[in-house]
């Protein structure tokens, strides 16, 4: 993907990024932001999360709706690790500084604890960065690290032998505002005596680099180490902000470098071929994220007369509110009697499951990895513990339904298009509605309050926890609702939801079963919660990642296989 502007000088100064472009310090950064942003609630930050209308792209969309929802990053973004944390600020945050600033602030707390594992980018950078000292480059790190962290990993990295490379470094604590503010390279510039001009270069790994340089005057170079495909960095720029240059590598600088020596022969103190290390080979690119593909199970597919929803972490948001309530009532399990009624080990469907019991006993809490996730309900999380003891589900329900009334009544859309979702699938003539293990008297006030104006004209069914003896997976609800419709229940009849418990009690029901990843599980995991054994058999017949998917599966089936 190597290319550059024809016009572009020869460069005086090279001002380099530090994280993603010299050095990887991923291990550290997504230790901190996983620490982090579970903090967001508290730090007063949700709120102050961009409308997903108004983020760059749909990516940055993506973001943002799995970040407000889980307070994580999204997995895509765990699988490449290809972005920085000032990406994620700016993708999430957009242009409230007020907002980014708190959010850098938080992850500098977080950081201190895991700062120091640095290594080079790629290897090599060290001798590459010689032969530029040598041709007469100035060097010099701008970054919006702290001067604390960078001076620490500077003389960390490869034993210490950068120091000596640096005409100067410029942290975000020695400006006033973080990149993509150009302080930081006019603050480089200033204390170098240079004026700012094409011939001063500020190599980066991301698109909040280039910006930062084209707003201080100076050339952009995109440093594609992450292996970004050629079509996604185009989409970031317009022709207006391109990158003067986008290098793949270290060793492709020196190319660069090398081909504006023989139209510019006195731009350097001598020539890269004179100092030019041997090859190193580039950075190699990200192992691939599996993602569940549904697309082979339309065919299979009959179209829906009915479609049946999930109410939490499918059609709203009310983790918030769920997790409070499950923190409140675990220290009430010994006195419910329910520490003895767990499942032991080797009930369990996955080693994961045993270990989420075992914590379960011994500290009456869950574990801080399943807080901190927000992937699985309360439902979910009975049927782990509890396995087939209906007894003891109904006691841990009521018991969480008396602390949910403490916190309820926080309650978003999912996805911002999922009403307008809803109303296409009627106007498609399917009957929609909706089965939740949620006591009627939380729905019912959920349901008036989602959108601030309430979805209750969205419904031809609705069936709650408390409308039937046994709650799911038992497909009791699934077949009143399909009663009260006066439909069958056949695979005409979709139930949409997020849980393994959503899955089985669709195909209990004979009904087909729409897994909703709105927690982007990866297929190999997806093939660990529906592992299709004798013991547990139920599968999903598809999957979807969001409301945008399962409206096309929608119209796929509505059209019909070719």
């Amino acid at each position: 993907m190597t290319r550059f502007c024809d016009s572009l000088p020869a460069p005086r100064l090279l001002l380099f990024d530090w994280h993603g472009t010299l050095v990887d310090t991923h291990d550290a950064m997504f230790s901190a932001m996983e620490e982090m942003l579970p903090q967001l609630e508290e730090l007063g930050l949700v709120d102050r999360l961009l409308p997903e209308s108004q983020c760059r792209t749909a990516d940055d969309a993506r973001l943002v709706r799995y970040i407000r929802i889980f307070r994580r990053l999204h997995p895509r973004i765990l699988a490449e690790r290809r972005v920085s944390r000032t990406d994620i600020f700016n993708a999430i945050f957009g242009d409230d500084r007020e907002a980014r600033l708190v959010a850098h602030r938080a992850y500098n707390d977080c950081y201190r604890k895991y700062f120091g594992q640095v290594k080079p980018f790629q290897e090599g950078v060290y001798e590459y960065l010689c032969a530029l000292q040598e041709m007469g480059i100035k060097l010099a790190v701008v970054t919006n690290r702290n001067r604390e962290f960078l001076d620490k990993e500077l003389a960390t990295v490869d034993q210490g032998r950068w120091k000596q490379l640096f005409d100067i470094t410029v942290c975000a604590d020695d400006v006033t505002r973080y990149k993509p503010d150009p302080e930081v390279i006019t603050r480089a510039l200033e204390d170098l005596g240079l004026p700012a001009g094409e011939d001063v270069w500020y190599v980066g790994d991301s698109y909040v680099d280039i910006v930062t340089a084209n707003a201080a005057g100076v050339s952009g170079v995109f440093y594609n180490g992450a292996c970004w495909e050629a079509g996604k960095v185009d989409s970031w720029f317009s022709h207006r902000d391109a990158p003067a240059a986008i290098l793949d590598s270290f060793e492709d600088l020196m190319d660069l470098l090398s081909l504006l020596q023989r139209s510019q022969p006195d731009a350097f103190a001598c020539s890269p071929a004179e100092v030019r290390p041997r090859a190193y080979p580039p950075p190699t690119p990200p192992q691939p994220r599996i993602e569940p593909d549904w697309h082979p199970a339309v065919v299979k597919l009959i179209r829906p007369a009915v479609v049946l929803f999930d109410w939490h972490a499918t059609l709203v948001d009310t983790l918030d509110a769920m997790y409070h309530a499950v923190d409140d009532m675990f220290p009430e399990f010994e006195t419910l009697g329910l520490m003895d009624r767990m499942l032991a080990p080797g009930d369990s469907k996955t080693p994961e499951d045993a270990r989420l019991v075992a914590y379960v006993r011994e500290f009456a809490q869950l574990h801080p990895k399943v807080k901190a996730d927000r992937k699985i309900s309360r439902t979910d999380i009975f049927e782990v513990l509890f396995g087939e003891d209906q007894e003891a589900k109904q006691i841990a329900h009521k018991a969480f339904n008396h602390h949910y009334r403490k916190h309820y009544g926080n309650v978003a859309a999912f996805e911002p298009k999922v009403k307008e979702v809803l109303q296409g699938l009627r106007r498609l003539d399917i009957q929609v509605g909706v089965i939740t293990n949620r006591d009627r008297e939380f729905f019912e006030h959920e349901l008036a309050a989602v959108d601030g104006t309430g979805w209750t004209k969205l419904f031809d069914v609705d069936v709650c926890g408390d409308d039937t003896p046994i709650r799911k997976p038992h497909p009791d609800q699934l077949l009143l609702a399909v009663q009260k419709l006066d439909y069958p229940p056949d695979p005409s009849v979709w139930y949409v939801g997020d849980s393994t418990t959503d899955v089985i009690a669709a195909k209990r029901a004979g009904m087909t079963a729409v897994f909703f990843n709105g927690a982007q599980w990866d297929l190999p995991w997806l093939n660990r919660i529906f592992p299709g054994t004798h013991k547990h058999p139920h599968k999903p017949d598809v999957v979807v990642n969001d409301f945008s998917e399962f409206w096309a599966l929608v119209l796929a089936c509505e059209v019909g296989p070719p």
